[in-house]
Formats: structure tokens, sequence, C-alpha cells
């Protein structure tokens, strides 16, 4: 099986370099499924039903989250109705849920499990809930369903953190990806008991920024040492990033485009 993760869609320019590049790349390389992260889809912040679809209609059949999953209004009371999942380590009661089994027919059932980290994140993300015994409880819970592929999306700042729950995880399950950096890493990998790996897969966004925000801004806020209003860069050069996992020949392949 083929399976693509899209780095996370950032903003204006993060949708249309999906819109320019992801048809083609689905067709090129017969992939059967595509995934992304979609937390910084609206102006840098969060998703809208209106976004999403304008992005299953170029091709990403479903969705991450992070720690600005609910950003906008109306995240928490449409989360349940679109193919997306949050965070599976938030506390009980936090709208939608952090797994998902994904029907793709002949294909097989696809179950993706979302965790967040818990390192160098601000101090609210401590009361999350530790992401190795919540990947250990879910994958409990799916041991004796016959899967076709088990996907995390581990959405966290520190490359240990990543790493260390990639290799605790490794060969319990097929694809394991890291985001929230916004950069992408060459490292895409198979792990020594088979897990197919990479550390972040980056964003798809502006290139002429700063992570996606306007150049000035960051700059201005390590001369000052002040916080300043984030404005994300709408206008330059925009890059699409990705990785393809090959589940049956073991294969990683980044796969980056300039628009």
């Amino acid at each position: 099986m083929k399976i693509l993760c899209v780095g996370e869609i950032v903003a204006s320019p993060g949708r249309k370099a999906v819109q320019a590049a992801l048809p083609e790349i689905i067709k090129e390389h017969s992939v059967d499924f595509v995934f992304s992260n979609c937390e910084n889809l609206v102006s840098g912040r969060g998703f809208t039903e209106e976004k999403i679809q304008d992005m299953q209609k170029a091709g990403v059949d479903f969705f991450t989250g992070g720690d600005h999953i609910f950003w906008q209004k109306e995240s928490e009371d449409v989360i349940d109705s679109l193919p997306i999942i949050r965070p599976a380590n938030y506390p009980e009661g936090t709208p939608g849920v952090g797994h998902k089994i994904v029907d793709l027919g002949g294909k097989g059932e696809v179950l993706i499990i979302n965790l967040m980290g818990r390192t160098s994140f601000s101090t609210l993300h401590a009361y999350l809930e530790d992401p190795f015994s919540t990947a250990d409880k879910i994958l409990d819970l799916y041991k004796e369903k016959d899967l076709a592929a088990i996907i995390i999306d581990f959405h966290a700042e520190a490359t240990s953190e990543k790493y260390a729950l990639a290799h605790y995880l490794d060969g319990r399950v097929d694809i394991f990806v890291g985001s929230h950096t916004h950069v992408p890493t060459c490292d895409n990998m198979v792990l020594p008991k088979g897990s197919l790996y990479v550390t972040d897969v980056g964003m798809s966004g502006s290139i002429d920024s700063v992570l996606g925000v306007q150049t000035d801004i960051i700059i201005n806020m390590f001369k000052t040492a002040r916080n300043q209003r984030f404005d994300w860069e709408e206008h330059g050069r925009k890059a699409f990033r990705s990785v393809l996992f090959d589940t049956d020949k073991k294969e990683t392949i980044r796969i980056d485009k300039l628009i």
C-alpha cells in the first residue's frame, strides 16, 4: 500500500501548494491514501469545514491535529462530522477522537492515531496524558483486528521525544510521522523492527517566511525580546512537502515541490 503524508498545510499558501501539486503526485505514484495535519489550515490556526472540503477536493483523504486544532470557533462543533482526529492524549471530555479506522475498500482498513508530545511545549501541555501509555492503550483496543496499516502522527517539538516514541512503537505500527516544527527532515528510514519513519514531514506553505509567518515580525520579536502578533505570509514562493510510504516494499520517498 502507498500512503502519502502531506506536510502540515499552513494558511492560504499551503492550501494553494496542495491544490497545485497533489493531484499529479497521486496519479504519478498511484497513491492509495493521503493524510495531512490540518492544525494550521486556516490563517495559520485551526481548521474550518469549508477549507477541509477544499483540501478533500485536492486529494487529501484524512486529517490529524495538534496544539492549534481547536483555534477556530466552529471546530468543536464540526470535528466529529469530518475526517479529522485530534491528539488522543488530550484530557477526557475533549471534543473529537484521537484515533479512527479508515476503510479503503479493497485495500483494507487503516488505523490512524494522533498523539502530542509534552517536551518543550508550554506548561499547559504538562496536563496531557503520557503519549507512550496512550499509544499502548489504543493499540491494545485493536490487537485482534486485521488492519492493512497502522499510522501514527506524533505532533511534537523535541526530536528526541519523536525518536524515543518511534523506537518504542517500532514493529507495532507501520508508519510513524512527526509533525509540528514546520521544518522537513531528511531522516526518512526503516526502523530496526520494520516501521517506516520520518522525524518531521515539514510544512506545505510559504518558504519566503519564518515557518509561515512574515519574516519582519519574527525578526523584530527576536531583536526586541517582546511578543508580536503573527501575520502569515501570503505572497512569494510556496513549497509542497510530503513523504510517500510504501508498506509493501518497506520504502520511504520524500516528494517536495516548489510552486
